[in-house]
């Protein structure tokens, strides 16, 4: 079967753009009588490597308490715009309209829709009646990579189709003023807002291939990452052990899943990472043993957009291909179950 094209890619952000600096100060104002020893975690905000990020709602709209209906509310607002906004460009760089369109994949885990973002845009986009939709929720920051593996595969099934991935996470709108917890603080230092969308069809165009698509998933660590859900909202699940699980158990498990591709470590020319946080990013390189700074893009995602969840690694990707792809890439990405998501790429230059 002929291997699924990338034949766009497009990325987006919300409008309203929040300095790093400017969300410390606001985090001590809101945490820091209230959560003991706060002083301690302060540093936590000057070592993720942001410098800005981007969300949804005003910078005031965040530090008043808000509820499920609030938060959906904002959420159906946002992603509704986002999608659309995303979507138009990643069609118009296929040369495409949304009635060409044969399946949409939307991967979301930051908010609830039913019906889901593709049904309640499905007018305004100009999509066909008999447009297949695959609505996905779950699958956190893997979610870019995993999704790309979904979308890759229905692309493949139907050589000729064309297969619209959109993944779009919001996640400040899960950022808690009642949670006095590390995890919360954590997320409040770390998480953005933004959308992705790529365009891909099997049997012609496109000099980048998705060659192969593989992942892992390991026991018993269902609180690595993830949500908890109360009246107010999604709550985060954050370990800070994360860095050191990267450090320790990521290379094994690369090696394992790209044995099953037939591929190995040294047949990667490129690494294109979920870069969790600096930490993470570091932690990443150390596991691959590759040169400090390696990461460059990763690093220069993560200043000028914070931690946006699934989206994060195709805004990488974006920034990979405009500076030029080499032969073989690997997209990876690790998520909530705890899990490993990877997809290679095969470029001809």
């Amino acid at each position: 079967m002929p291997t699924a094209a990338l034949l766009s890619l497009a990325t987006s952000v919300p409008p309203h753009v929040f300095l790093q600096k400017d969300v410390q100060a606001a985090a001590w104002d809101v945490f820091g009588s209230r959560f003991p020893d706060y002083d301690r975690f302060a540093s936590i905000f000057t070592n993720t490597g942001i410098v800005k990020r981007h969300g949804v709602k005003p910078f005031e709209w965040y530090l008043e308490p808000r509820g499920w209906p609030e938060r959906t509310e904002a959420f159906l607002e946002g992603a509704e715009a986002l999608f659309i906004d995303v979507a138009g460009k990643a069609l118009a760089g296929a040369g495409l309209d949304a009635a060409d369109v044969d399946t949409v994949v939307t991967v979301c885990s930051t908010g609830i829709a039913t019906p889901s973002l593709d049904a309640r845009v499905h007018r305004r986009m100009g999509f066909r009646s008999d447009v297949s939709r695959v609505p996905v929720f779950g699958l956190g920051c893997a979610g870019g990579t995993s999704g790309l593996s979904i979308a890759s595969r229905l692309a493949q099934a139907r050589p000729g189709t064309n297969v619209l991935l959109v993944t779009i996470e919001l996640c400040s709108l899960a950022l808690r003023l009642d949670e006095l917890t590390k995890a919360n603080i954590i997320a409040v230092s770390l998480f953005g807002d933004g959308a992705a969308a790529i365009v891909l069809r099997a049997g012609d165009g496109g000099a980048t291939k998705i060659e192969h698509a593989g992942e892992h998933l390991w026991p018993d660590t269902l609180d690595v990452m993830g949500w908890s859900v109360d009246p107010q909202g999604f709550g985060v699940i954050l370990r800070r052990t994360i860095p050191e699980f990267v450090t320790a158990q990521l290379k094994p498990v690369l090696t394992q899943i790209l044995a099953r591709m037939q591929l190995s470590l040294a047949d990667i020319d490129q690494f294109i990472c979920h870069p969790g946080g600096a930490r993470v990013i570091n932690a990443i390189e150390t596991a691959l043993a590759l040169d400090q700074g390696t990461l460059e893009h990763e690093r220069q995602v993560i200043a000028d957009y914070g931690n946006m969840s699934s989206p994060t690694v195709l805004f990488i990707l974006e920034r990979a291909r405009a500076k030029g792809l080499p032969a073989r890439s690997l997209l990876t990405a690790l998520g909530p179950g705890f899990s490993a998501s990877c997809v290679s790429l095969r470029h001809a230059a």
